[in-house]
C-alpha cells in the first residue's frame, strides 16, 4: 500500500480538465440524489462512482491525485443534496414554496459551514487518528482510485447502468408503457395489500445496500402493510364515528392509503423520530470525545503550525475558516428573506444562534462518528431532529407559534442538516486524499468548488420535482414530512403522541435487536410499494455473491446498481421539467393496463435484476 505520509510531487492534481469534470458529476450526482431521497429518503454516495467516471471519461489522461480532486469535488453535491431534501420540501407542504436562490443560498452556506469547521480537525481526525478511525468509505475509494487509474475495466458497466435507469424511467414516466405499480390484495387481512413499485432506483439502491440492510428496511414496512393497516381497520370496522385524528371518515369508509395517511403516518414519525434521537444518545460517549479531542487537537494545532509545510499536510489557511463561520452566521442573521417565514431581526438572531450552536457541534460529531461507522450509517436525521426539537423549543417559549416560526425554525435545521452531511463527506474524502497523497488545501478547495456550483442544481431539482407535489405517492419527501410534524407538534402542542408513542415502542424493539433502527424507521413510515424493490434489490446482490468471495465496494455490481440510480435520477428530472413546461402530461393511463400491464411491469423489473446480476458477475 502506498505510504500515505508520502507525497507525490510528480502527479498533477489541481487542473482544469479535473475541476470541470469534477463539475460536472456533481451536477450528476447531485440531481440524481436530489430525486432519490425525495423519493424513498436514501442517497447514496457519489464519490467512488465519481472516481470510476473521471477515469473513464479522461480515458487514462488523468493522474491519481486528478482523480481524486475530481471525485472530491464530484462527491461534493450529495452532501447538499441530503441535507436539502430532508428539510426543504416542508416549506412546499406548508404552501411556502421558496424561491430558487433561497434554497441555494441555504445549501450553499450549510456545505460551507460543514467545510470550514471540518478543517480544524483535519490532522487530529485523519492524521493522528489513522489507526483509531477507519473512514471505510475514504479507505475503498482509495483503492478503486488506484484499481482504475492504472485500469478501466469495469467503468463501462456506470454508463451501461445509466442507459438501463434512464430508459426504465422514460419508458414508464413518459412514454406511459406499463403501469408505474402492481400490486394485489392480501387473503384474510383486511385491507392489507402488497405492492411493487416499478423504480430501477430502487432496485439499485437495495443492491447497493446488501440483503441485510434491504432486509430490514422491507421488515419495517411489513409491519405496517401487513400488520398495523389490517389492525386498526379490524379493531376500527365497528366504530360508529371518526377515530382521532380523522375527523371524517370512519375507518370502515378508509382504505388502506387512508389509513396509511391518517394513523400509520404518525406511528412512523415516531419510530423514526425514536430511532433518531437514540442514535445520537448511543454516541454521546463518542460526541464527548470528539468535543475533548476537538479542544486538544486545536490547541496542538496552534503549537504545530510549523511543522504543517508539506503539500500533504496543507489546510486553507485560518483566515479562510474564520471569515467563512462569521460569513454563514452573519448572513443568516442580516439578509432579509433568507430565512423562510422572516419574523423580524430578532427571530433572524435566534436562528443565526441556532446555526452556531448546533452547526458547530454537528460538524465536529458527524466527522468523528463516520470515522466508524461510514457516511451511510452518520445519524443526519437524528442530528437535525435534535436541532429542531432544541430550535423550536426557544420558539416556543417566545411565544413564536405561527406559520412563519415554523419556517424560521427549519431554515435553522436546513444549514445544520446540510452541514452535517458536508461534513461526513468532507471527512471520507479527506482519508481518501491522505491515503493517495494528496493536498488537503486543494481538496477543500474542490469542496467549495463543487458545493458552490451543484447548490444551484440542487435548488433546480427541488424546486422542478416540486411540480409532481411533495408527501404523496411519487414523491414522498419522507424526512422533510417528519421534520414537519416534529415542528408542528412542538409549537402546537397537537401531536397524536398515541400513535408516536407506539412508533417509538416498535423502533425501540427494533433497536433492541440489534437491527438498525432508522433503516427499520423507514421501512414503518414509507408503504411496502416503496421498500419491496429496494428488498428485491438487496437478494440479487445475496445471489450475486453466492461461492465467490466478496470483493468490496469496487465490485462491477456495485458501479452497475450507482449508474442505474444515477440514470432514473437524471430521467426523472428531465420528465419533471417536461411537465412543468406542459410538454407531456404529469400522469397517463398506460398503453398496456390490466394484468397484462402488471405482467410486463414485473417483467421489466426482472429485466432489470437480471442486468445487475450480470454486472456483478463480470467483475471478476
Amino acid at each position: 500500500m502506498t505510504d500515505p505520509t508520502s507525497p507525490q510531487p510528480s502527479l498533477r492534481e489541481f487542473t482544469a480538465r479535473a475541476v470541470v469534470t469534477g463539475v460536472a458529476l456533481g451536477v450528476v450526482f447531485g440531481a440524481a440524489n436530489a430525486y432519490l431521497g425525495l423519493k424513498v429518503g436514501m442517497t447514496v454516495s457519489a464519490s467512488i462512482p465519481a472516481s470510476v467516471m473521471t477515469v473513464a471519461l479522461l480515458r487514462g489522461r488523468a493522474s491519481l491525485l486528478e482523480a481524486n480532486l475530481s471525485q472530491t469535488i464530484g462527491s461534493a453535491s450529495t452532501s447538499l443534496a441530503t441535507g436539502t431534501i430532508f428539510t426543504i420540501p416542508a416549506l412546499f407542504l406548508w404552501g411556502l414554496a421558496p424561491p430558487f436562490w433561497q434554497i441555494a443560498l441555504l445549501a450553499l452556506l450549510g456545505g460551507v459551514l460543514g467545510l470550514a469547521a471540518m478543517i480544524p480537525l483535519r490532522r487530529m481526525l485523519i492524521v493522528d487518528g489513522h489507526g483509531e478511525l477507519p473512514y471505510p468509505e475514504g479507505r475503498a475509494c482509495a483503492e478503486v482510485l488506484r484499481a482504475t487509474t492504472t485500469s478501466a475495466s469495469g467503468s463501462a458497466w456506470i454508463f451501461r447502468g445509466m442507459a438501463v435507469g434512464a430508459g426504465m424511467k422514460l419508458l414508464v414516466a413518459l412514454l406511459f408503457a406499463v403501469p408505474s405499480e402492481a400490486g394485489a390484495a392480501v387473503p384474510l387481512l383486511p385491507k392489507a395489500e402488497v405492492a411493487l413499485e416499478f423504480a430501477p432506483a430502487l432496485l439499485a439502491v437495495g443492491f447497493i445496500l446488501g440483503y441485510r440492510q434491504a432486509a430490514v428496511v422491507v421488515a419495517g414496512a411489513v409491519v405496517s402493510s401487513l400488520a398495523l393497516i389490517p389492525l386498526i381497520a379490524w379493531i376500527g370496522a365497528g366504530l360508529p364515528g371518526p377515530l382521532y385524528p380523522e375527523r371524517e371518515l370512519t375507518i370502515a369508509q378508509m382504505d388502506a392509503s387512508q389509513i396509511w395517511r391518517q394513523y400509520i403516518r404518525y406511528i412512523g414519525a415516531g419510530a423514526v423520530a425514536t430511532a433518531g434521537i437514540l442514535t445520537v444518545l448511543k454516541n454521546m460517549p463518542m460526541m464527548a470525545g470528539a468535543f475533548v479531542s476537538v479542544a486538544r487537537g486545536m490547541r496542538k494545532e496552534t503549537g504545530e503550525k510549523a511543522a504543517a509545510g508539506a503539500a500533504t499536510d496543507r489546510d486553507l489557511p485560518g483566515g479562510f475558516i474564520a471569515a467563512a463561520i462569521a460569513v454563514v452566521i452573519a448572513a443568516v442573521a442580516l439578509v432579509p428573506g433568507l430565512v423562510a417565514g422572516d419574523l423580524g431581526f430578532v427571530a433572524r438572531l435566534v436562528c443565526a444562534l441556532g446555526v452556531a450552536v448546533f452547526g458547530l457541534l454537528s460538524v465536529a460529531v458527524a466527522a468523528r462518528i463516520v470515522g466508524i461507522v461510514g457516511v451511510s450509517s452518520q445519524p443526519t436525521s437524528g442530528i437535525t431532529l435534535v436541532t429542531l426539537l432544541g430550535t423550536a423549543a426557544v420558539f416556543a417559549a417566545l411565544g413564536w407559534d405561527d406559520l412563519g416560526a415554523r419556517a424560521a425554525v427549519l431554515t435553522v435545521g436546513t444549514v445544520v442538516a446540510v452541514a452535517t452531511s458536508k461534513a461526513g463527506d468532507i471527512s471520507q474524502d479527506l482519508k481518501t486524499g491522505y491515503l493517495v497523497g494528496a493536498t488537503p488545501a486543494w481538496q477543500q478547495l474542490g469542496q467549495l468548488i463543487g458545493a458552490a456550483c451543484a447548490c444551484w442544481v440542487v435548488a433546480g431539482t427541488v424546486l422542478l420535482l416540486s411540480s409532481y407535489g411533495f408527501g404523496g405517492k411519487e414523491l414522498a419527501a419522507p424526512q422533510a414530512t417528519l421534520m414537519k410534524t416534529i415542528i408542528e407538534g412542538v409549537l402546537s402542542g397537537e401531536l397524536p403522541w398515541g400513535l408516536v408513542a407506539t412508533g417509538a415502542g416498535i423502533s425501540g424493539a427494533a433497536m433492541l435487536c440489534g437491527v438498525s433502527g432508522l433503516a427499520f424507521a423507514i421501512g414503518v413510515y414509507l408503504p411496502i410499494a416503496s421498500m419491496l424493490p429496494i428488498f428485491i434489490g438487496g437478494c440479487v446482490r445475496a445471489l450475486s455473491e453466492r461461492g465467490r468471495p466478496a470483493e468490496g465496494e469496487a465490485r462491477t455490481g456495485i458501479l452497475a446498481a450507482a449508474g442505474v440510480v444515477a440514470g432514473e435520477g437524471l430521467a426523472g428530472v428531465l420528465v419533471a421539467g417536461l411537465v412543468v413546461s406542459g410538454l407531456v402530461p404529469k400522469k397517463a393511463p398506460p398503453l398496456l393496463g390490466g394484468e397484462v400491464g402488471e405482467l410486463a411491469t414485473l417483467a421489466l423489473v426482472l429485466a432489470i435484476c437480471f442486468f445487475l446480476y450480470r454486472g456483478a458477475r463480470a467483475g471478476g
